[in-house]
Formats: C-alpha cells, structure tokens, sequence
C-alpha cells in the first residue's frame, strides 16, 4: 500500500471548547469525518481502518469527541446516573443533561469550520451515527452523504439493549491498566458476537493505547444523559434528503438492528445493508466490505 499522510493530533476550538482531531490522507481529496460512539476516542477508528479509506482517495478526518480522549471535559457538571437515566427515559419523563446530541452535532460542524470544509462525507457508528442524523437534520448543507453504522433514531419503542450489553456499557470499569485492558477483551469479545470474533492480542494492544490517551468514565455518563435527553428522531429524518447508507449487524446486542432499519424507513430513500453476524464492532475481516460500501455510497456524490 502507498504511504498514506497521516497528521500530527492538533487542537480545533469549537463552541467554546477544544476537539482533538487528525487527519489521513491528501487534503485535496473529498473530506470524510468519521464520528465514534459512547466513550469511544477517535483512535477507536484504527489507523488501519482510516488509512486504506484514504487510499480510495478521501481525505478522512477523526476526532474525540466532547467529554472523551483528549478533547474537553465538563466535570464541572456532575456525574449521571447512567441506570436511573435509562429507567426515567423508558417511562418518558422529561430528562436533563449537561448537553445534547445536537451540541455534539454542532461540535461536529465546527470542525468542519476550523478545517474549512464546506461540505463533508459523514460516517458515524453508535452515537457517532446519532450526531451525524443530528447533522443532517440541523446542518444539511454540510453533508454530501449520511452513512450510519450500528446506530438508531433513539425512539424509546426500540427493542433495548440485552442486559449483558447494557451491563457491559453501564458498570464501572476497572481504573487500574491491566484491569482496564481484561475489562476491554470481555466487553468486545460479547458485543462482537460469534461469528465475528475479535482478535484479543489486538485488542488488549489498542485497549492499552486508550488507557494512556486517557479513560474518563464520567464523560461516558455524561454521553448517555446526552443520548436519553436528546429523544428520538424518527420525525426529523424524515425531511432529511441527503443521500444516506445505514449498515447494522444482525447480530448486535447493545443497538440492536431494528434501530439501524428504523433508522432507514425514517429517511426518504435510505439504502439498507445488514450484515449477517456482524455485532456492536468493526471486524478487521469486515474492513473491505463496510469500506467498498462506503465508497460506492460516496463515489457518485461530487464534492466541489
């Protein structure tokens, strides 16, 4: 494979805060922004992942997220209940949070500022594939194409989570390295599923790579309180018209896949692909196909 350029982390200040971010691939190429998930940091897009995407000619950018990784905190704002949240929002109570998916979404977009992009690709997985809804129903203009990977539109009829998935998310994790990294190869070796087992040398590798980039379980709450607040968005997709891909696995514990076709028959012409076997993970195995379907999405959409 060719070199592919890969950016030193630099500081974008957005909306009063600071996104850590990072870039692969020639700034000339049509900008892609990959959005991770609940307290997942952007190194959660692994290297691998962003540099055989930008060798299909996209210049593909990944950033932490608000409250994750290296980007700003909002301690100041208290720690969640993350059980007594998902309770309240299931009897559909009105619920507070120190912010919403749409100042995710804002965030998202002030990136797009700061880079001086106009108009972007948008791959989110898990929550990442909420802010990118929450993009294209706030921010149309800035998305050529929509793709959402393993998410949902956040309506509370949803099948939720299995209790091991939703424990997995929900429990406090071990704070000490070691015990961070077994907690990792436990929680991915469920939510990958069977089929598409996870290699786990791989992953004690990149659970370590995290634990010194920084864990911050209070940011995880606050993410949650985040995702019940905000509602569902079944009604808003509806008027979205940008070219949008949601892929989900049959096979998902955590979201699982009546919210990836929820999330389709919301939006005006939504292409559906539900991989067989595939769970609340991105298998290396599957890397060439979630990566061709990715830019048969986007390969037709000319970025000016």
């Amino acid at each position: 494979m060719t070199t592919i350029q890969h950016s030193e982390p630099a500081i974008a200040k957005v909306n009063d805060i600071e996104i850590v971010f990072d870039t692969f691939g020639d700034p000339s190429n049509s900008p892609i922004l990959l959005i991770m998930g609940i307290g997942a940091q952007m190194i959660d897009w692994k290297d691998g992942f962003c540099e055989r995407l930008a060798s299909r000619g996209y210049w593909v950018i990944r950033y932490d997220n608000r409250d994750v990784g290296l980007s700003t905190k909002f301690d100041d704002s208290g720690t969640p209940n993350m059980m007594q949240m998902l309770v309240a929002s299931i009897q559909g109570e009105t619920l507070e949070a120190p912010y919403t998916m749409k100042d995710m979404a804002d965030d998202a977009v002030g990136l797009l500022d700061w880079l001086e992009i106009e108009e972007a690709h948008v791959v989110g997985v898990s929550m990442g594939g909420m802010i990118a809804q929450m993009m294209a129903i706030h921010h149309p203009a800035r998305l050529a194409t929509l793709i959402s990977i393993m998410s949902s539109t956040g309506e509370t009829d949803l099948p939720l989570p299995t209790p091991e998935a939703l424990a997995i998310l929900t429990n406090p994790r071990p704070t000490d390295r070691e015990g961070y990294i077994e907690s990792s190869v436990d929680g991915w070796r469920f939510l990958s599923g069977p089929k598409f087992p996870p290699d786990e040398n791989i992953v004690r590798e990149h659970a370590g790579l995290k634990f010194d980039r920084g864990i911050h379980p209070a940011g995880v709450a606050r993410q949650m309180a985040a995702i019940l607040a905000s509602g569902g968005r079944r009604e808003s997709l509806k008027s979205v018209t940008i070219p949008t891909l949601v892929i989900h696995g049959d096979a998902d514990p955590l979201v699982p896949v009546e919210g990836g076709v929820d999330t389709a028959d919301a939006i005006p012409g939504a292409k559906l692909i539900i991989i067989e076997g595939m769970g609340h993970y991105l298998p290396m195995v599957l890397w060439p196909q979630l990566i061709d379907a990715i830019v048969l999405h986007t390969s037709t959409i000319e970025i000016l």
